[in-house]
């Protein structure tokens, strides 16, 4: 009898251990739980490049997928560990067809999670708050020796002077990521040439004359290579005016969803310095929930 009372204590022992052990392994716990994004401002990227989110746990980035799509909010399904495990959502933009496993430099969105959601923003780019600059309507490159008195087609980003100087104050870009300029024409937004320092002439000058270089300042005159729909020489008086941030690579001939600055040329031509406005609406916010 008391054989029999241990052999039955010993079952039953094994059966406690057995379930114990089940229970460590959880399996009601899914393996995978939703990683919800709420998002808003961005814009549809092409067939070229598309978005993908990623969790940082233990300071290692682990992607919780990509998409196409501009629409939210939209749902991933993430390892429930990992999801549990995370301290920071990124967004980052993405070749289409990407061999890399790591994020690319193109980081548009982040933030830390606080309880399970994460409010997130531009601020990996910098901080836009107190972004403010100028400009002026001057056409230096068709300038030989003095001023030919069409100094509303062209338009220069700075403060007038011999030279021009800078005044932007705007953040420092990290990699991936870039200034552009632009004029909103009659057929739509023209570039000016993209830029990451302020106080030397920008990448390209598309539309300028050829007779001076430019100053030591972002900016064109716009008298060469006309596109489709537009009249050159262009005036540029009463004229949109953007300051954009731009991806690179960047496939798209038109601004990206990022505008900090929008102004408008007035009538005066230099030394008339025409101010830009803030334009943080444009900038990409939003929330993510786990």
């Amino acid at each position: 009898m008391i054989k029999k009372m241990f052999f039955s204590v010993l079952a039953l022992s094994v059966i406690i251990t057995s379930c114990s052990n089940d229970d460590d392994n959880n399996p009601n716990t899914p393996v995978n739980s939703p990683l919800t994004l709420n998002l808003s401002g961005l814009e549809d990227l092409g067939s070229d490049y598309v978005y993908e989110g990623w969790i940082i746990v233990d300071g290692a980035p682990i992607s919780t997928g990509t998409f196409s799509s501009v629409t939210f909010p939209q749902t991933f399904m993430v390892s429930t560990a990992q999801l549990n495990s995370a301290t920071t959502f990124v967004l980052s933009i993405e070749p289409a067809i990407d061999s890399d496993p790591a994020p690319a430099d193109t980081k548009v969105l982040a933030g830390d999670f606080s309880g399970n959601s994460a409010n997130v923003n531009t601020g990996i780019l910098g901080d836009f708050s107190n972004a403010s600059g100028a400009f002026f309507l001057r056409t230096p490159t068709d300038e030989g020796g003095m001023n030919n008195g069409n100094d509303e087609n062209g338009v220069w980003f700075g403060t007038p002077g011999m030279p021009p100087v800078p005044n932007f104050n705007l953040p420092t870009l990290p990699d991936g990521w870039t200034y552009e300029g632009w004029v909103v024409g009659d057929s739509g937004p023209l570039t000016t040439g993209t830029f990451n320092v302020f106080d030397m002439a920008d990448d390209a000058a598309p539309f300028s004359e050829t007779v001076q270089p430019g100053p030591p300042v972002p900016g064109e005159d716009f008298f060469l290579n006309e596109p489709a729909g537009e009249t050159f020489p262009l005036d540029i008086r009463n004229r949109t005016v953007v300051i954009s941030v731009e991806p690179v690579p960047d496939n798209s001939p038109a601004p990206f969803a990022m505008k900090p600055l929008v102004g408008t040329a007035g009538m005066a031509t230099a030394p008339a310095v025409h101010d830009f406005g803030q334009n943080l609406g444009s900038l990409p916010s939003g929330s993510v929930s786990r």
